[in-house]
């Protein structure tokens, strides 16, 4: 079956760190964008940050420059998202998304090709 998978989410305190993976099983993620999306409790769904196929090119949402860093490696088939001094308010369903094409500004509204389940991530004291 083609799918993505989220892992490495967990409960963290205030300042702390996570990092996330998502891996695509059944076909290459090397060839996609990939997205990771956040939802929280009675939100809407948001983009957190992107990356291009070749890792090249980054982009992120205001909220979260400067505490997370999205990155790549082809070889092993993964893509990161390392969330540091986490706040209560990035408590979230974190999901990763993949889409065959260049990343640009809109990138949070296009219609990507594949999902992953979702991870939780839970900040709080």
């Amino acid at each position: 079956q083609l799918q993505l998978v989220e892992s490495g989410g967990g409960l963290v305190q205030p300042g702390g760190s996570l990092r996330l993976s998502c891996a695509a099983s059944g076909f290459a993620l090397d060839y996609y964008a990939v997205s990771w999306f956040r939802q929280a409790p009675g939100k809407e769904r948001q983009g957190v940050s992107c990356i291009s196929s070749s890792g090249g090119s980054t982009l992120y949402a205001d909220s979260v420059k400067g505490r997370f860093t999205i990155s790549r490696d082809n070889a092993k088939k993964l893509v990161y998202l390392q969330m540091n001094s986490l706040k209560p308010e990035d408590t979230a369903v974190y999901y990763c998304a993949a889409l065959l094409g260049p990343i640009s500004s809109g990138w949070e509204d296009w219609k990507y090709d594949y999902w992953g389940q979702g991870t939780q991530v839970t900040v709080s004291s």
